[in-house]
């Protein structure tokens, strides 16, 4: 009877209500879903370079009747040394962005240093994990990218999901389409394969092609209203600066890529007519 396929879906539905148990293929099936979600979600990118970080962020202007945001919706600051990007339920990440904040604070207090980055972000995964692990619970339906410095690892940046699971990149994508722009990133973040890590200027306009090509062109103009770009630097005393570009300046970046990609085009086309 169990290879009957109707009998299969109904067993997977016994189990796809509760985050405690597992189905008989070894799924937490709302753990699941939770990640699925975030496929749904605006997307955010977050870039390497050599003198900093670079976060972006799709902006999903829902009215034009809204009143506008006075702070980021998308990207947060944890700590002087840290910040993050949000592709999910904004709810569920300002519960967990607190935690961050509360880590960070309070590793400060105690040890009057700068938490590193990835122990900050461990703090924040092994909460997320146990609301996969208590019954009566439901996972945090988003998922970050952390951005930070510390003196011993430089600058890094990591993704997290609803699982509790991180990893570290230097380069990623998550949100809707994101593996269209993971591939984008494969080629284009080290074409050369030497390990070289593009400057802040070139991983600016990466990021800006990267949600280009995840945005869905068919309802969504590329502009700067429509993406938020963020960067993570130091200054010379050593402390982090995080800025939020303006429209101004988004809106440049934005023009060069457009500028480079109709050159490259006509660049393609004039080869083909000799």
């Amino acid at each position: 009877t169990t290879s009957n396929p109707r009998v299969k879906e109904q067993m997977a539905r016994r189990y796809d209500s509760s985050t405690t148990t597992f189905s008989p293929e070894g799924r937490l099936h709302q753990v699941e879903y939770a990640i699925e979600a975030i496929n749904n979600a605006g997307t955010c990118v977050g870039i390497l370079s050599k003198s900093g970080i670079v976060l972006a962020s799709e902006r999903r202007v829902t009215s034009g009747l809204l009143a506008p945001a006075k702070t980021s919706d998308k990207t947060y600051k944890l700590a002087n040394h840290a910040a993050c990007c949000v592709a999910g339920l904004t709810a569920d990440a300002n519960i967990l962005i607190d935690q961050s904040r509360l880590r960070s604070g309070r590793y400060q207090h105690q040890y009057c240093e700068p938490i590193p980055i990835e122990q900050l972000v461990e703090h924040v995964c092994n909460y997320k994990q146990s609301y996969t692990q208590y019954g009566g619970l439901r996972p945090f339906g988003v998922s970050f990218l952390f951005a930070g410095y510390d003196d011993v690892h430089g600058y890094q940046l990591y993704q997290s999901d609803p699982s509790g699971n991180y990893s570290g990149w230097k380069a990623t994508v998550i949100g809707a389409n994101n593996s269209a722009g993971k591939s984008l990133l494969k080629n284009e973040y080290d074409p050369d394969g030497d390990g070289t890590m593009p400057d802040m200027a070139t991983a600016l306009k990466l990021a800006v092609k990267v949600l280009n090509k995840t945005m869905d062109s068919a309802t969504t103009s590329t502009s700067a209203e429509k993406m938020e770009l963020f960067t993570m630097t130091r200054d010379a005393g050593g402390d982090c600066v995080h800025k939020i570009l303006t429209k101004s300046e988004v809106q440049r970046f934005v023009d060069e890529v457009a500028a480079e990609a109709e050159a490259s085009g006509s660049g393609g086309a004039g080869e083909a007519t000799q």
